[in-house]
C-alpha cells in the first residue's frame, strides 16, 4: 500500500490537476457529502420554555408530583426497560401511578419515555389534609380533587 502512495506522489502535478477536472459519474456520490448536513430539525434544539404554557406548567415553580401511566407494552423491549417499568410500579397498562418529581425518578422515566405518558399532578383545591386523604380522587385532566366532608356546626345559643 505504501508503494502505491509513493507512486501517486511521484506523478507530475499537471496530470493530477487534469484528472480532477473530469466530471464524476452522476451515480457516484462521495459518502462524506451525505453526512455533512445535519438531518436533525433545528426545532428540536430551540428553547423549550415555550412548552410550559402548552402543558400548564410554570418553569420557575415546577410541579411536585408526576402522574405516570404506561400506554405501550413492554413485550419485545430490552430487559432494562422491563426492569424500570416494573420498578416504577407500571406493571398494568393504563393504570396511573404517582411519583415525586425528583432527579432520580426523572432519570428512570427518561429511559422509558416512549412507553409512558407523564402528566403533572395539579392541586386546584390545595393539598389534602390527613383526614381528607380517603375522599380524594384524580380526574381525567390530572387534577387532584378533594371532596371535603361537611362538619356539623355546634349549635350556638341565640342571643336576643
Amino acid at each position: 500500500m505504501s508503494g502505491v502512495c509513493r507512486r501517486v506522489s511521484a506523478l507530475p502535478v499537471k496530470i493530477l490537476t487534469q484528472a480532477s477536472l473530469l466530471s464524476p459519474s452522476p451515480r457516484f456520490v462521495p459518502a462524506r457529502s451525505r453526512f455533512t448536513k445535519a438531518r436533525i430539525p433545528k426545532e428540536l434544539f430551540e428553547e423549550r420554555s415555550k412548552e410550559h404554557d402548552k402543558y400548564g406548567g410554570d418553569p420557575e415553580q415546577p410541579h411536585k408530583l408526576h402522574i405516570v401511566t404506561r400506554v405501550k407494552s413492554v413485550m419485545r423491549r430490552p430487559y432494562w426497560e422491563k426492569e424500570i417499568v416494573k420498578h416504577l410500579g407500571l406493571g398494568k397498562g393504563h393504570t396511573p401511578v404517582i411519583h415525586k418529581n425528583t432527579p432520580a425518578v426523572n432519570s428512570q422515566l427518561k429511559f422509558v419515555k416512549h412507553l409512558v405518558r407523564i402528566q403533572p399532578l395539579k392541586t386546584p383545591s390545595g393539598l389534602p389534609a390527613e383526614e381528607d386523604m380517603g375522599d380524594t380522587y384524580i380526574n381525567s385532566k390530572g387534577e387532584l380533587i378533594v371532596r371535603r366532608l361537611l362538619q356539623p356546626v355546634e349549635p350556638k345559643a341565640i342571643e336576643s
